[in-house]
């Protein structure tokens, strides 16, 4: 809410600065976010009165003006505003004046100077040109009674500063200037100032037939004819400088009547045509298909969750939001009809959301307004209705039905004081509540508030205690260092962070995404296989609605993006958690019961192995790139792979990962089925690792350098095309005669023969069909001595006939 500071010190003025009032009030709980001054600076800047004004003779567009700025003579000006004529009042910028900079940030000195032949004294300024508004069309007319040669400054009241206050939705008494006052008065201690609202005399007897049919809608509705009004005077200049300071631009004199006082105490109201009501008023719930054509051109149709205000014939307003224009007020308007009613903030929440728009009335209404100002409010109306636009005033009619009750709220001195964090006596708190112009009991250490009619906000005990501490001072607070041990959480040595694995993985060349945990329904059952995902009660967005279990779908939807902007090569990585449902896991501070919340490592990879070069031929990333880049993640750790299946992956072409035989992930190929449904022209290489088992890793023993040279030795072994490398391996390890020397096995060549033309016979010894050579290399070593081939030839000769025995191997001739 915005209003100019001067207006607020009109109700209460306390000695304290600008600067100090909105520090006071920010403190209280109403924060002023924006403080700036109603003008940027600018000097000798003077009331003037055009005394002639005459054709320039050498310009159509501009005219010599004889201006009295009360400098003793006659400054001879020239002017090209069209509204420059004689007898009406304008800012007169002298000879060294400083205008507000321009677009270029720079001020604007006025010099002596000629236009087109003719010398011009001065400059006679528009409201664009001393930063008033964007209103470039004429010279800027001042009222007939601003004395010559005054500062302009001093006549506007320019140094008046416009005050913006961010208020959360508890503060709906804060919606007012006086409002805002009487925060102000208590937080000071400074008098507030409330000007009596006298009746204005009434010269008949008739009121309009209202009838209200839904208490639940409206407590309290209040009306008064008013008749022979002049809708066609202007408004006076001080009330539309006050509504343009508190951002509210001028529309006719009853509609700046009706937002005045809203601004001025913060109750809404609605002026009606009298003459274009059928009837009398109807307040009652909306009907399904009624339509109406409201004030901003806007016609919506309301349904039975829907307040209106409706005549004999059709709606006419939407209740505590905005009226309609059937009977909105013109200029031929004559008789009128006002109209200040409490709607329940439960019946006017989130209506004029539903039809994309919002009022200033609403806002209020939704938060509450007090109930118990309708017949002062509609006084006060009347009384500048009157002043105004002239009329004579009608009784007042006043339907109180329903209002809220005020209850009781119990304050507890000691529990005051815990919360607060400072001691307090019951003295104090009574001081802080009895300023706030509260009713209250006291007790043996206890309080008792009941609410006034304007606080909607005091339900319950920490209201009071939160309106004790803002009236106390947050500033004054004390500050109490922490008792308990600040201890550093260590991390073990055998286990790595989660920022580490981030950096590890984004030094195998992936790009970190992060994703949401909400993902598609469909993304669950096809990708992870799973049939009953955790779904959310109120998902942000209809393809958002239930928890992953997997991260795979989140980079393939990352994939997706990037490849429809055409992105050459895609590998990023996910560090997050996922969600499924346990019954095993209870609710702590950091689980929920029945929800198991593991964090996991998944990675993509997509397009090239490695970035294009000049000089190389590029080659597309296969399964085999992606497992190397798990063991390098591992390391020093080795995993091993074994085929499984996964939903989601390619059911030739994945493995599943195992650490110490424990199984921590996958590893493979998309499924063809589903890069077809995404529509990728090759697979991508997918894993989704434990983050856990990824962290962990084995604190390094030191070993002593091998001292002995190593002996290697050469086998090729023709086994069945069926007989895997890890077999091999596992087969070759496995043989009693080779442990303790044997170090390392190494696969260097894969020989398959090829495929024999019809008739030809394979010569001997040759591989047959469905066979192939495995040839690796073996080194053996020992701590003590270099060996010897005795030493080494009975450990291979084991070695081949443990093959022979396992796996069906010879050696190949």
């Amino acid at each position: 809410m915005q209003f100019p500071e001067s207006w607020l010190r009109e109700f209460c003025n306390p000695p304290l600065d600008s600067a100090a009032l909105a520090e006071t009030l920010t403190m209280g709980g109403f924060e002023v976010e924006e403080r700036r001054p109603v003008a940027p600076p600018f000097t000798r800047i003077v009331v003037g009165e055009i005394k002639e004004a005459e054709q320039h003779p050498n310009a159509d567009r501009l005219r010599v003006c004889q201006v009295d700025a009360g400098q003793g003579a006659l400054l001879n000006i020239v002017c090209g505003a069209p509204n420059a004529r004689v007898g009406i009042k304008v800012p007169c910028a002298l000879v060294g004046a400083e205008l507000p900079p321009g677009e270029d940030g720079k001020p604007f000195l006025i010099k002596l100077g000629k236009l087109r032949g003719v010398e011009s004294q001065g400059m006679l300024c528009s409201a664009r040109e001393l930063g008033l508004n964007e209103d470039h069309g004429g010279l800027l007319e001042l009222d007939a009674d601003a004395p010559i040669g005054a500062d302009v400054r001093d006549v506007l009241k320019l140094d008046d500063a416009l005050l913006t206050l961010k208020l959360t939705p508890n503060l709906a008494h804060g919606l007012s200037v006086y409002g805002v006052a009487r925060e102000l008065a208590a937080l000071t201690g400074a008098p507030l100032k409330t000007p009596a609202i006298a009746p204005v005399v009434t010269s008949f007897a008739d009121v309009l037939p209202v009838k209200v049919e839904a208490p639940e809608l409206c407590g309290r509705f209040s009306g008064r004819i008013v008749r022979g009004v002049d809708t066609k005077v202007a408004t006076p200049a001080w009330m539309v400088e006050r509504l343009a300071r508190c951002g509210q631009r001028s529309v006719t004199p009853l509609v700046d009547i009706s937002n005045y006082v809203m601004f001025e105490y913060g109750q809404p109201s609605h002026i009606f045509d009298l003459d274009k009501i059928h009837g009398g008023l109807t307040v009652r719930w909306g009907k399904a298909g009624e339509q109406l054509k409201l004030l901003n051109g806007t016609t919506i149709t309301v349904d039975e969750k829907v307040g209106v205000i409706a005549d004999d014939r059709e709606v006419e307003s939407l209740a505590g939001i905005m009226g309609g224009d059937a009977t909105s007020v013109t200029d031929d308007t004559r008789n009128i009809y006002v109209e200040a009613a409490f709607w329940w903030p439960e019946a006017v929440q989130g209506r004029s959301r539903r039809f994309n728009f919002s009022t200033d009335a609403g806002h209020r209404y939704e938060r509450g307004v007090d109930p118990s100002r309708t017949v002062q409010i509609i006084e006060r109306i009347t009384q500048l209705i009157v002043e105004i636009c002239g009329g004579e005033a009608g009784r007042m009619d006043d339907q109180t039905l329903s209002v809220p009750e005020a209850v009781p709220v119990t304050l507890r001195v000691e529990r005051a004081a815990r919360v607060i964090g400072m001691p307090l006596t019951q003295a104090q708190c009574a001081d802080a509540l009895n300023r706030l112009g509260f009713a209250i009991t006291e007790g043996e250490g206890t309080l008792t508030v009941t609410p006034p009619p304007h606080r909607f906000d005091l339900l319950i005990e920490e209201d009071l205690i939160e309106e004790v501490a803002r009236l106390i001072g947050f500033n004054n607070l004390p500050t109490t260092a922490p008792l308990a041990p600040i201890t550093a959480r260590v991390r073990p040595e055998a286990q790595r962070s989660r920022f580490a694995v981030r950096r590890s993985v984004a030094a195998l060349g992936y790009q970190e995404t992060i994703n949401f945990s909400f993902v598609e329904a469909h993304w669950e059952q096809d990708l992870a296989g799973n049939a009953n995902p955790i779904k959310l009660l109120n998902p942000i967005a209809s393809q958002m609605s239930v928890m992953r279990s997997s991260l795979l779908g989140s980079l393939l939807q990352v994939l997706k993006f990037n490849l429809d902007r055409k992105a050459p090569r895609v590998r990023v990585f996910e560090v997050g958690r996922v969600f499924m449902r346990d019954d095993s896991v209870a609710t702590t501070d950091s689980t929920v019961r029945g929800v198991n919340q593991p964090m996991r490592v998944a990675g993509l990879a997509w397009g090239d192995a490695d970035e294009s070069r000049w000089d190389g031929k590029p080659q597309r990333v296969d399964f085999y790139d992606v497992k190397g880049d798990i063991e390098a993640l591992l390391a020093p750790l080795v995993p091993s792979f074994e085929v499984a299946e996964h939903p989601a992956l390619h059911p030739g072409r994945s493995a599943r990962v195992l650490v110490g035989g424990k199984a921590i992930g996958f590893v493979g190929e998309l499924h063809p089925r589903w890069r077809q449904k995404w529509d990728f022209a090759q697979a991508p290489v997918l894993f989704e690792l434990d983050l856990d088992a990824v962290t962990a890793r084995p604190v390094p023993v030191a070993q002593p350098v091998p001292k002995h040279q190593a002996v290697e030795r050469d086998l090729a072994v023709v086994v069945a095309e069926a007989v895997t490398h890890d077999a091999l391996v596992q087969a070759i390890r496995a043989t009693t005669a080779a442990q303790g020397l044997l170090r390392d096995v190494t696969l260097f060549d894969i020989y398959r023969p090829q495929p024999l033309r019809d008739g030809a016979v394979a010569a001997p010894g040759a591989l047959a069909q469905g066979e192939k050579s495995m040839a690796v290399r073996l080194s053996f070593q020992s701590d003590n001595a270099t060996l010897t081939d005795e030493q080494v030839e009975p450990a291979v000769r084991a070695i081949v006939e443990q093959l022979d025995a396992k796996l069906g191997g010879r050696l190949r001739g």
